[in-house]
């Protein structure tokens, strides 16, 4: 991407370096990375920056629309619709591959979810990129729109927290301390001040909900949902302290019914000129060639599912087609140079927030995972190096410095 920049990293990283980067994000905070974290941020030039906040903000926008309402309306599973919605979604992210097109590189929609991703960790993953490799400048940023870290951070607890006491706030999710993503949760704690709870552990009474804090019963005003549902319905041995679709007295951040209304089931609906063609399984056209699709269950996670050599009986066998999409293969850009000679690609998600009473959601900040494997995900990349979890770096105003957390 930006030449100079990835030259003079490359010609500066040493494995001490590297070293000094893992341990931050290990030392950091409460709970270790349970994920590897790549060698090198990526470093964006100033078209390719403009090109994917232009293609993220388009896609938003689509979502926004009474068209978008109309397909979004049959999202949700039967059964699984939680009450009391709220107007808009307190998350957006927007997953682009990066592709090779031409003689040029190009964002290309791989999935979008209106789901909390890793807000904490990224901004921990900054500071620890400059601790590691301090010959990064400073005006090289992760941020969008000039966000400085303190400014960030207000936005992630108007969203968050609002008007409440932390700790009336809850991270709600399965065993937190055993998920991959535990130390965003950590992060999160670090910047809010809110708790990480299983949903085995909640107590309730009437319509209201209470968790223990430090030997202290706290009844919960608002819940910071990471449970992924996909995992929950796998999950026949947890036993919540509550049903999602009970009639509560919280307010959820973001409600749980965005996630299914912004997924992969948008992706047929949606058409920008950086999106693919998608196909609900049931109705993907005769005249298209299946081997150019990938086959994608609706609510998975982390790449579970996906069948990167779909054929027409496997379409035939699905018991449920209605639950998964065809999305036309994209070519990814073999386009980060190693110290060893080999080149990684990558796909870069534009993460926003929205707070309650904002009139629309703001773009803060990416998330970059690199890959030499067929997929994207971590765990289709064992083994490798250069690979992984990392940030994506362009030239955007002074960037904060200090230590990670330093405020609340």
């Amino acid at each position: 991407m930006e030449p100079a920049s990835r030259w003079r990293f490359n010609a500066d990283f040493t494995a001490e370096k590297y070293a000094t980067l893992v341990r931050c994000v290990n030392e950091t905070e409460k709970w270790p990375t349970d994920f590897r974290v790549s060698e090198t941020p990526i470093f964006l030039t100033n078209e390719f920056t403009n090109e994917v906040i232009g293609a993220a903000s388009a896609i938003v926008d689509l979502v926004r629309t009474p068209e978008f309402a109309r397909h979004a309306k049959s999202a949700i599973p039967k059964g699984l619709e939680v009450p009391d919605e709220s107007t808009h979604p307190n998350f957006l992210v927007v997953d682009f591959g990066i592709c090779g097109e031409g003689n040029r590189l190009i964002p290309r929609l791989i999935e979008l979810q209106a789901f909390p991703s890793l807000f904490g960790f990224q901004l921990m993953l900054l500071h620890c990129m400059r601790k590691a490799f301090p010959a990064i400048p400073r005006d090289w940023t992760s941020s969008f729109g000039g966000i400085k870290d303190d400014e960030y951070i207000e936005l992630l607890r108007r969203t968050i927290i609002a008007d409440v006491d932390p700790e009336n706030v809850i991270l709600l999710e399965i065993e937190p301390e055993k998920q991959k993503t535990r130390i965003d949760f950590a992060a999160t704690e670090t910047l809010l001040g809110i708790r990480s709870v299983c949903l085995t552990k909640i107590r309730k009474r009437g319509r209201q909900l209470f968790y223990e804090r430090d030997g202290r019963e706290m009844r919960i005003e608002r819940i910071y949902n990471r449970v992924i549902f996909d995992e929950l319905l796998r999950r026949s041995d947890v036993d919540p302290g509550f049903r999602f679709q009970d009639d509560l007295d919280v307010t959820w951040v973001g409600h749980p019914n965005w996630y299914f209304r912004i997924s992969k089931h948008s992706l047929p609906f949606l058409k920008t000129e950086h999106t693919s063609l998608a196909f609900f399984a049931d109705e993907f056209p005769a005249g298209e060639k299946i081997g150019d699709y990938v086959l994608k269950p609706l609510y998975s996670f982390a790449g579970l599912g996906v069948d990167m050599k779909p054929t027409s009986e496997k379409l035939v066998a699905l018991e449920k087609p209605r639950e998964w999409i065809l999305q036309k293969k994209v070519t990814y850009a073999e386009f980060v140079p190693t110290v060893d000679g080999r080149k990684s690609k990558a796909e870069i998600r534009m993460m926003f927030v929205w707070p309650d009473d904002d009139i629309g959601p703001t773009l803060v900040n990416n998330l970059v995972r690199m890959s030499q494997g067929e997929m994207m995900g971590v765990d289709f990349n064992k083994d490798r190096t250069w690979v992984g979890s990392s940030i994506a770096l362009h030239q955007g105003g002074q960037s904060d410095g200090g230590e990670f957390g330093r405020k609340k």
